[in-house]
């Protein structure tokens, strides 16, 4: 009895945020597949939306027995790290038990990748957050949009929508992303890396 009331103690909250831009102009877009990914998980797990009055979208539940909050902090992306960060102290959630879902330009479409901690890579949105948050101590789910061809600037791909064949694939991508996220709460980080970063590309 006493070992399962231990056991019990020991299953944190865990904080899985999407990342994105607010706003149905940014809806569909490649910066805002980390919004996709809670949108879907929430609907998939039937979490349930709660008020808040940090400046974020929020959903309550449980994945496989493990507590979970979700959000999509309603800043833009540059911004992220302000609602983030409030949500962190708030509800009492430890930096390493939170997972950041967000685009990646250096991984190739339908390529997702999990890591354990780091730099911001370049991305914005994982700058706001470590700059916020005071520390890189957070797992992402890395999810490949591919790099611009031609003459398209970066800027421009990720807030253009996916194309006609990323958008054939993407229901089986967000799927995939939804199973690394829940692999990190109940397996661990490593574990989960193990699983999924040596996959390859879901049309392959």
């Amino acid at each position: 009895m006493r070992l399962a009331i231990a056991m019990m103690a020991e299953i944190r909250q865990h904080l899985i945020v999407g990342i994105g831009n607010p706003g149905p102009v940014y809806a569909l877009t490649r910066h805002n597949i980390g919004f996709m990914v809670v949108d879907q998980l929430v609907r998939e797990y039937g979490l349930i939306g709660c008020r808040s009055r940090i400046n974020a979208e929020i959903a309550e539940g449980n994945i496989a027995g493990v507590p979970v909050i979700t959000a999509k902090p309603m800043a833009y992306m540059n911004r992220s790290g302000d609602p983030v960060s409030n949500i962190v102290r708030t509800h009492g959630i430890q930096c390493e038990d939170m997972v950041v879902i967000h685009d990646d330009i250096d991984l190739a479409y339908e390529r997702l990748k999990i890591k354990e901690k780091g730099g911001d890579g370049g991305h914005n949105g994982l700058r706001s957050l470590i700059d916020a948050l005071g520390t890189d101590d957070f797992v992402r789910v890395r999810m490949g949009v591919g790099r611009p061809e031609g003459d398209i600037g970066v800027v421009d791909y990720v807030l253009a929508e996916f194309d006609s064949n990323q958008r054939t694939m993407l229901g089986l991508f967000l799927s995939r992303a939804i199973e690394a996220a829940a692999a990190v709460l109940c397996e661990g980080a490593k574990a989960a890396m193990n699983r999924f970063n040596r996959k390859t590309l879901i049309s392959r």
